[in-house]
């Protein structure tokens, strides 16, 4: 398992557009990918358990990933938390 903290540099937080791009890389990886934000720990691969988090700009949150391909799954994901998006 690998378990990284990153800080939310998009200034809208991780509002729809961001969460579904999140979801959807994640979803393309045969590992488990969690987010964690303030205690709570969500599938990443759902769009409503990530949005219930409200992730807002400048927040912390804690990626874990686990099983096959979870180094691939941890970069790839990682670029998408701190990635700034276009409004």
């Amino acid at each position: 398992m690998i378990s990284q903290t990153y800080t939310i540099l998009n200034p809208s937080g991780f509002h729809a557009r961001p969460t579904k791009a999140f979801v959807q890389a994640a979803s393309a990886f045969p590992c488990k990918v969690s987010v964690i934000k303030g205690g709570r720990k969500v599938n990443g691969k759902s769009s409503l358990s990530m949005l219930t988090l409200g992730i807002q700009h400048n927040d912390e949150v804690t990626l874990e990933v686990d099983g096959e391909q979870e180094e691939q799954a941890q970069k790839t994901l990682s670029e998408l938390l701190t990635k700034i998006y276009e409004e």
